[in-house]
């Protein structure tokens, strides 16, 4: 059988991003999507999805590189600046090795009990925000070990030859995979995005799925002029949400006999 989970990162970001992945679920094909809990609007986005869009799936997209976190600044002082704020990326890099992975499980924790307490449920799956979860061992280890916890599936955001095309930041999860064993997909896919999300490279990766559970990562959204000052990667996300709902996708998904899953299904 072939599962295709389409899964949209990044919900509450902005109420904004939250509505065009609601729309991109509602009449188009994505299945699934993750939640940034430290942002203060993610609750009352998760509450209108439960109600205009049940059967969206819902994930917990761990935070350590952007906001603030949910745990007070004392409790997480080494995984924030000076101004209480998460690192950003190329310094979250720099002092990664610094952290203390009980105050980042300590936060992730949090993060997932405010979803919860939001949706009345446990998340579908984690994945994490930049996949930052992925970057040292203590930090994979840490969100492994909050997935057996909820007893909910992860991202897997590598290839199937893992082994012979990791790069020495990862050369950890091999071992980490084979210890935990977690529910994932068989495939992850990355390609539809930025300058290769188009009409084109989505029906190709479903034209050339494979046999088993495959994840396509995707970033629908609408953009205000505020959030397109703030990220780099802003209305690229409405031109992805017009690709995600062209009836052709779906179209092509059931004619290649695919069935659109979810992480719950895994």
């Amino acid at each position: 059988m072939k599962q295709l989970i389409i899964n949209s990162d990044d919900y509450g970001r902005t109420p904004d991003i939250s509505r065009g992945i609601r729309e991109a679920h509602l009449n188009g094909v994505v299945t699934s999507t993750t939640c940034m809990m430290n942002i203060p609007t993610t609750a009352a986005d998760v509450a209108i999805a439960l109600k205009g869009s049940p059967h969206l799936a819902m994930g917990v997209h761990l935070v350590l590189t952007m906001g603030r976190p949910i745990i007070t600044r004392e409790a997480g002082s080494s995984i924030t600046d000076e101004n209480g704020n998460f690192f950003k990326y190329v310094p979250f890099v720099k002092y990664l090795s610094q952290m203390n992975i009980n105050e980042v499980k300590e936060e992730w924790r949090a993060q997932i009990e405010a979803f919860i307490k939001a949706s009345g449920r446990k998340p579908t799956h984690l994945d994490s925000h930049h996949h930052s979860s992925y970057f040292a061992p203590q930090l994979f280890r840490g969100m492994l070990e909050l997935a057996k916890e909820y007893n909910c599936a992860i991202r897997f955001p590598f290839t199937n030859n893992i082994s012979s095309e990791l790069e020495e930041t990862y050369k950890h999860v091999p071992n980490l995979i084979k210890e935990f064993n977690p529910r994932r997909p068989d495939t992850f896919l990355v390609d539809f995005y930025d300058e290769g999300a188009t009409r084109e490279e989505l029906l190709r990766l479903i034209n050339n799925a494979g046999d088993g559970a495959t994840e396509i990562m995707c970033h629908p959204g609408y953009v205000d002029d505020a959030f397109a000052q703030e990220s780099v990667y802003n209305f690229q996300r409405e031109r992805e949400l017009k690709i995600l709902t062209d009836p052709s996708i779906k179209k092509a998904i059931e004619a290649n006999g695919i069935k659109l899953s979810t992480f719950a299904e895994l």
